[in-house]
């Protein structure tokens, strides 16, 4: 191990230098199709471990949890060395997790690569969360190719024919390319579809070691059906060192996935809004490292004896130690202390990491996943990760013992630090410390580690589930008075259309309250069903609601606008039916009647009279909790169907589709999250064992009408309110 250490301490640094022979890839897939054994064959090949233990060691899941429940929770990060066509080639790999309630490592990992390996399981075909996987990497503009995994199942448990493998792999490929041809940039569609005759497609085993591609049939002459009968025939062994799975994945990786220099020419763009012509823009675009530094963090995690370790794509500029960076549209500046690279569980240091690499930091303290760094004091941040889905699910946490109520306040920041996809909440007034997470699972590790890794006793509440609010029909106007009674806000609300809800969550209609090109997002609404003339008076964007200024010419108004948003905000993010975030609101400002005074107009007065206005109109709308849903696809044989259905309809589910592929049956229904609590085992219960399960986000619908009441009041109670919201009298002032 040293030696190969020493070797490629001496290696890399030169090799980082070489942009156009670096590839920055991610592996992704649907749960247990076989990532991470995929990984470890190509660690194998840099010598990283041994060949005897590639597809068994799980070398990067070297967490204790990821090792006890045998699936990927974090993502792991490793350099290798692979050469192709007396080339060397340095690859940054990143191995990301497939279940779902850890999708958050997934998006963040896309901004860091350049290409994918979408890992597809050859008997189970593409699933729900390959589908989830490949849309976060071409949203990012990360280029795919497809590896066909776990052929050896096929081979020894379908025991299919030569030409039915052919029709096998055609279907799943022809899956693929659907996926992408609907999911892809508009200027990508067809170059980036997969095809095997080029070699974007490979087939092997993660677990036995060995891969097959057209271009590697056609080099060393080892043809599918030698495959086959070699793997029948219980010699996968031979055929590992015949068909090496790492020389096929890494040439198709070397081959089809862009390098940094051809890859930042279309990924900064869209990662980036600052100007193209700046000296940073033009180093992102050229991956230029002797530009201004450009980081983007996009993992942190937390080393007993390093301290907080920030990960992250050097864009432009390099990093090296001693050197300081800011946050970019903050003004905190953080010196680095050391720079290295991740080798899975350990790190090499090196004296600096150039532009189009990946870097693991110490000393970036105000870092969190998401932020710019740089050497530019006002450079403009790079465009917020945007996670297909948000927390679900929360737990109320407390010390066992108070003494440590201090340590655990810290360690729930750290741990939302450390994983950008929790909700952390510490409302130092009720004594609550709320953990919100993606799911069960999510939460059951994260209270894992708070107790194992930062040594901190608590107990927790069980599991609730967060609901949202929004209006059925238009409310308003209604009119919020200020306390002192001179000044009054009018407001009216409707329900956002779905469209314009969906381009806030891509990203197309931004957060905040400044906007940098008001007339082509005017544009942009006016497709989507908000007319010019409302669209032209956006104020702000909070979450998925919109605040529009419809007023003419009222006097003193701009000086309050900036209080009206903070109201705007504070009622956005507790509604007032149940204290919940409101979601797809558009609330309108009418009218306003402002004291000439600027003392009788501060925040005291007009924050609480913008806020009831607003509360006010949203109860004339007919107020309504939105639950949380998911989609569960469960493979089941055809004896355990009944039991499998029950289950799901038990747990208030619709059945959406029901397939079936030889005798296995595959049911997708849409479940409420809040009925999802203990489904594992009960489904296990249900099948005798049989089943393989998957769920992804389904976003949020209106609770059913006979649950409205119940439910409102469970939360209101929950939160210390009284059982019964307030109606639009109350708001009248």
């Amino acid at each position: 191990m040293t030696h190969i250490r020493s070797e490629l301490a001496e290696a890399i640094p030169e090799m980082m230098r070489t942009r156009d022979r670096i590839r920055n890839i991610g592996i992704v897939a649907h749960i247990h199709h076989g990532k991470t054994t995929l990984s470890d064959n190509l660690l194998a090949a840099a010598g990283m471990i041994s060949n005897e233990l590639a597809g068994k060691q799980l070398y990067l899941n070297f967490d204790e949890q990821e090792q006890a429940r045998l699936l990927t929770i974090n993502n792991a990060d490793v350099t290798i060395v692979h050469e192709y066509e007396q080339q060397q080639y340095l690859i940054n790999l990143i191995d990301t997790p497939g279940h779902v309630d850890f999708g958050g490592d997934v998006t963040r990992a896309m901004r860091a690569v350049d290409g994918a390996v979408v890992v597809v399981c050859a008997v189970e075909g593409v699933m729900a969360q390959t589908e989830t996987v490949l849309r976060q990497a071409l949203r990012e503009k990360v280029k795919p190719v497809l590896f066909i995994n776990k052929v050896d199942r096929a081979i020894k448990e379908l025991k299919l024919t030569a030409d039915s493998f052919q029709k096998r792999f055609t279907a799943i490929i022809t899956e693929v390319n659907e996926l992408i041809r609907r999911m892809a940039p508009e200027e990508f569609v067809d170059e980036w579809s997969v095809d095997p005759r080029d070699g974007s497609v490979a087939f092997g085993s993660g677990y036995e070691n060995w891969a097959i591609s057209v271009p590697y049939m056609l080099k060393t002459g080892v043809k599918f059906t030698d495959i086959i009968d070699y793997v029948s025939s219980g010699r996968s062994k031979e055929i590992a060192q015949k068909a090496r799975i790492n020389d096929v994945v890494f040439d198709m990786v070397v081959k089809h996935l862009p390098s940094p220099v051809v890859a930042q020419k279309y990924r900064i763009p869209n990662i980036w809004k600052g100007d193209s012509g700046s000296r940073v823009g033009q180093a992102m675009v050229s991956t230029d490292s002797e530009g201004p530094t450009a980081f983007m963090v996009t993992d942190i995690t937390m080393d007993p004896n390093a301290g907080e370790i920030a990960t992250g794509r050097v864009f432009s500029g390099r990093l090296q130690k001693g050197m300081e960076l800011q946050v970019a549209g903050g003004k905190a500046k953080n010196r680095v202390q050391h720079v290295s690279l991740f080798m899975g569980p350990e790190r090499l240091m090196v004296e600096e990491v150039t532009a189009g690499n990946i870097a693991a930091v110490i000393g970036l303290s105000d870092a969190f996943a998401g932020t710019t760094m740089s050497t530019v004091p006002d450079m403009v941040p790079f465009e917020e990760i945007r996670h297909v889905s948000e927390p679900v699910v929360t737990v109320a946490i407390e010390p066992k013992h108070m003494s440590d109520l201090p340590k655990l306040i810290e360690t729930m920041r750290k741990v939302g630090k450390e994983d950008a996809s929790l909700r952390v909440e510490i409302n130092q007034e009720t004594g609550e410390h709320l953990l919100s997470g993606m799911g069960e699972l999510h939460l059951e590790i994260t209270q894992y580690r708070i107790v194992n890794d930062y040594k901190v006793e608590i107990q927790a509440s069980k599991p609730i589930v967060v609901y949202r609010e929004t209006v059925k029909g238009p409310g308003g106007p209604f009119e919020g008075k200020s306390p002192n009674k001179h000044n009054k806000f009018y407001f009216e609300v409707e329900a956002l259309p779905e469209a314009v809800v969906k381009a806030i969550k891509e990203g197309e209609i931004p957060q905040g309250k400044s906007f940098k090109d008001t007339k082509t997002l005017v544009t942009k609404m006016d497709q989507l069903g908000i007319s010019r003339d409302e669209g032209r008076g956006i104020v702000a964007v909070e979450g998925t609601n919109i605040l529009f200024d419809v007023t003419k010419g009222i006097q003193y108004l701009n000086e309050t606008m900036d209080l009206i948003v903070d109201a705007f905000k504070e009622a956005m993010n507790r509604g007032p039916l149940a204290n919940e975030k409101v979601y797809g609101l558009k609330a309108r400002l009418v009218d306003a009647k402002l004291h000439e005074d600027s003392i009788h107009r501060g925040p005291a007065q007009t924050i609480p009279a913008a806020r009831s206005g607003i509360y006010g109109a949203m109860c004339l709308g007919d107020r309504v909790l939105l639950e949380p849903l998911q989609k569960v696809t469960v493979n089941v044989p055809q004896e355990v169907l009944s039991g499998a259905t029950r289950e799901l309809q038990r747990r208030r589910g619709e059945i959406l589709d029901m397939t079936n592929v030889g005798d296995l049956q595959t049911v997708v229904a849409k479940v409420p999250v809040a009925e999802m609590f203990g489904f594992a085992s009960d489904i296990r219960s249900a099948t005798a064992g049989k089943v393989l399960w998957a769920t992804e986000s389904l976003g949020f619908e209106i609770l059913p009408k006979e649950l409205q009441k119940t439910v409102v009041a469970e939360v209101r109670q929950r939160r210390g309110l009284k059982p019964e919201p307030y109606d639009a009298a109350y708001y009248s002032g």
